[in-house]
């Protein structure tokens, strides 16, 4: 059975009592709510902040606290937010006209759009010549401020806000204020889109997504300087690596042939790896520990089929040089946030000396090789072979290289100690 979806309550303590109150009837499916009060509208950032990663949407008491918390970029789940215009605006003109010191003719009217104020006031049939209304957001202070001088200039009666601190600062200032509060059915229909949108953000998140991961230097013939074994070596590396990275996504990997894997997971797994598809997943690891690059394609879908295809065609624009245009493809067939080529390390962060070598070394290499032993590396370098082996193993521990397995022979002595040359940390060439 599907687990109660939460939603994160975020308002004044009355309202968010009240919906706490209302409870699960006022929602289409099983929900838990989570109360996130404030006492000013600027809180509701942090609030959200508060709530978690285990919130599947956030229902706000009005447009200001959403916007604000949108502004701040900490939405990172659907969200929307209680109406305040429509039947809310209407009963709180009731209120406006049993009190003797306001004329709903001549008023200020916080937060509520425009078109929404003249609707309601066309609905009763009353003009809205008079009627000063401000729907930009601002904070406590500010919007105070101009319900204030609009009552100085005689230019309005009285003030209706829909922020409880505006109306106790009005009150406090002796401003004739009527705060505009959500009717029960304004606040069931938030909950009910609430819910809505928490069910639709799990159900994507939880969509079928498989990730293909090409190695280019295993799917090259085999050199003839370079010994099978190696390659095999890199793929128990490689697959390996896979296992712990999905094993942390509860995901699965496949090897697919000698030189690609497949692995399937799920969308918010992936998201959750790749800084919102922003990054290639798994490649950083590979090529710093395995000095390897990759090609990878993300895709989405129905099926397995669907999201393998799709993960097939993400891959063939990476391997086309076209990344810039998203490596991850969505179930519809588009793709995803476009992901610039992730750049290799900086070079002025790596010690001098290293890249010195590395950069010798890779200039004297032969049809794409990268592997070399001490006396090969010496003939390049013009040392000796003793002095060879201590240059690799300073690339080693700077990370320019990566011991292979020794080379066995039956012939008698020290077996001979290959290495792979990470020539991609050198950047384009």
């Amino acid at each position: 059975m599907t687990p109660d979806l939460t939603i994160g309550v975020v308002g004044p303590h009355d309202l968010v009592e009240r919906v706490m109150l209302m409870g699960h009837a006022a929602a289409p499916l099983p929900c838990r709510l989570v109360a996130a009060a404030y006492r000013d509208e600027q809180e509701a950032p942090d609030k959200v902040t508060r709530l978690g990663p285990g919130v599947d949407a956030c229902l706000f008491a009005s447009p200001v606290p959403y916007d604000l918390a949108r502004r701040s970029g900490v939405l990172t789940m659907p969200a929307t937010y209680v109406q305040l215009g429509g039947a809310a605006l209407v009963a709180a003109l009731a209120k406006a006209a049993l009190d003797t010191r306001i004329d709903p003719q001549r008023v200020s009217i916080d937060v509520i759009s425009r078109a929404d104020v003249e609707e309601a006031y066309t609905d009763l049939g009353i003009p809205a010549t008079d009627v000063h209304s401000r729907d930009e957001p601002g904070a406590t202070g500010t919007i105070a401020a101009y319900h204030e001088r609009l009552l100085r200039q005689g230019a309005t009666s009285g003030a209706l806000t829909c922020l409880p601190a505006v109306a106790e600062r009005l009150h406090t200032a002796g401003v004739p204020a009527i705060r505009i509060r959500p009717t029960s059915g304004a606040v069931r229909t938030a909950l009910h889109t609430a819910a809505l949108l928490g069910a639709h953000h799990r159900l994507e998140e939880s969509q079928l997504t498989v990730v293909l991961v090409e190695v280019p230097t295993l799917r090259e013939p085999v050199r003839r300087a370079a010994p099978r074994y190696w390659r095999d070596e890199l793929r128990l590396s490689l697959h390996r690596l896979l296992v712990q990275e999905a094993n942390r996504m509860n995901a699965s990997v496949w090897p697919i042939d000698d030189h690609s894997y497949l692995v399937i997971a799920t969308r918010g797994s992936i998201a959750a790896a790749t800084d919102g598809f922003r990054v290639l997943p798994f490649a950083a690891r590979i090529r710093d520990e395995l000095g390897l690059a990759v090609e990878v394609g993300v895709g989405m879908g129905r099926t397995t089929h669907d999201a393998e295809s799709h993960a097939r065609a993400a891959l063939a624009r990476t391997q086309a040089g076209k990344q810039a245009q998203g490596f991850a493809v969505d179930r519809e067939g588009r793709a995803l946030i476009p992901a610039p080529r992730m750049p290799p390390p900086g070079v002025g962060a790596l010690k001098p000396k290293g890249v010195e070598v590395l950069a010798r070394l890779a200039a004297k290499l032969e049809g794409g090789d990268t592997v070399v032993d001490a006396e090969g590396a010496g003939k390049m370098l013009g040392v000796t072979p003793r002095t060879a082996r201590r240059l690799l193993r300073t690339l080693v521990d700077e990370g320019l290289a990566w011991p292979l397995p020794p080379n066995r022979t039956p012939q008698p002595g020290r077996p001979r100690q290959l290495y792979r040359l990470i020539v991609e940390k050198l950047g384009p060439r």
